[in-house]
C-alpha cells in the first residue's frame, strides 16, 4: 500500500490587484501579481477503506461548524474523482487531513491553496498523468484562485484569475503577514467597490526590477489593490494593521486580496523577523507571521 503523502498549501499574497471590469455573468475581471509564501496549510493523503476527512491545526476551530462537503478539499477530491471516472478510471477511497495554519477567509488564498494542494497530492496518489492537462483546465471550476495556487510561482493573472503568465525576474521577498482576526466577506467587499473599470497593471517596467526595494518602490508608485478601500470601510481594523506595518519600517504595506490580511515587504529576513517580533509584542491578539516568498523559476511552492 502506498505510504501517505503530505504536501504544502502555501499562502498566496496579492502584491497588486486591479479590478478592470465586470462581465455580464457578474464575475469581476482583474489583473493581479501574486506570490507564494513558505508558510501555509498542509494536506495529507493516504489510501483508506473509506473516504475520511479531518481538520487539525491551530486554525481548525474556525471551520468546526461548516459543512465538510462544502470544504474545497472535498470539492477538489470530488472533481478529480469525477475526471478520472470520465476517463474510465476508478479512484479508491482516501483519508485526507487538512492541517489548518492560515486564518479562514483572510485574503491569502487559504481555501484555494488547500484545493490546489489536494489536487496535487491526489494526482500523485491516484497517478493522474493521463488527465493532467484536463485537471489544470478544470481547476477554475473550484474557484478563480485555484489555478493560481496550482501554478504556485510568481505570476500575473487576468480574466477572472484563470489566465496566468509567469513573472520571469522576481526575487524572493521577506515579508510579514498580519491579520486582525477579522473575517471579510469577498462579495460584500465587491459590492462596496465604487468603480469597477479601473486601469490595468502597467507591466512594461517589471523586467527592469531587480531587488525588494526596486519592487516595493514600483508597486507603491504604479499599482494598487482596488479592494483595499472598500475592505477598510467594512473592517476598519485593516487600517490599524497597515499603520502598524508602516511603523516597523516596511518598504511597502498593503492588503492582500479582499482582506483582511495585510503584508509588509522588507529588505531582508532579519528585518522581517524583527518586525514580526515587534508586532507580536504590541498586538498579541493578531495573527502575525514572518515568511519568505518564492522567487521566479522554481518548482511550485
Amino acid at each position: 500500500m502506498t505510504d501517505k503523502l503530505r504536501i504544502e498549501a502555501p499562502a498566496k499574497i496579492n502584491l497588486a490587484l486591479h479590478v478592470t471590469g465586470q462581465r455580464d455573468d457578474g464575475y469581476h475581471t482583474l489583473e493581479t501579481i501574486a506570490v507564494f509564501a513558505d508558510i501555509g496549510d498542509r494536506i495529507t493523503a493516504q489510501p483508506a477503506d473509506r473516504d475520511v476527512f479531518d481538520i487539525t491545526g491551530p486554525e481548525a476551530s474556525a471551520l468546526a461548524g461548516d459543512d465538510p462537503n462544502r470544504n474545497l478539499v472535498i470539492r477538489a477530491r470530488n472533481l478529480l474523482r469525477s475526471l478520472l471516472a470520465d476517463a474510465g478510471t476508478d479512484a479508491p477511497p482516501v483519508a485526507l487531513t487538512l492541517e489548518k495554519d492560515l486564518p479562514a477567509g483572510s485574503g491569502i488564498g487559504g481555501g484555494s491553496a488547500d484545493a490546489a494542494a489536494t489536487l496535487r497530492v491526489l494526482a500523485q496518489l491516484w497517478d493522474c498523468r493521463d488527465i493532467s492537462e484536463t485537471l489544470v483546465q478544470q481547476a477554475a471550476a473550484l474557484g478563480a484562485d485555484v489555478p493560481m495556487c496550482l501554478y504556485g510561482r510568481p505570476l500575473v493573472a487576468s480574466g477572472i484569475g484563470e489566465t496566468i503568465e509567469p513573472v520571469a525576474t522576481m526575487p524572493a521577498f521577506a515579508m510579514v503577514l498580519v491579520n486582525p482576526r477579522r473575517h471579510v466577506s469577498t462579495p460584500a467587499v465587491f459590492s462596496k467597490l465604487s468603480e469597477k473599470r479601473n486601469p490595468p497593471l502597467p507591466l512594461d517596467k517589471i523586467a527592469d526590477l531587480r531587488d525588494a526595494p526596486d519592487w516595493a518602490a514600483w508597486l507603491k508608485a504604479a499599482t494598487r489593490n482596488d479592494l483595499q478601500a472598500p475592505s477598510v470601510s467594512l473592517t476598519p481594523d485593516i487600517d490599524s494593521c497597515l499603520a502598524a506595518l508602516e511603523d516597523t519600517g516596511a518598504l511597502l504595506s498593503r492588503m492582500s486580496g479582499s482582506g483582511a490580511t495585510c503584508f509588509g515587504l522588507y529588505g531582508n529576513t532579519a528585518q522581517a523577523e524583527a518586525a514580526a517580533t515587534q508586532l507580536l509584542h504590541r498586538h498579541p491578539d493578531w495573527w502575525i507571521k514572518s515568511c519568505m516568498t518564492g522567487p521566479s523559476g522554481g518548482a511550485p511552492a
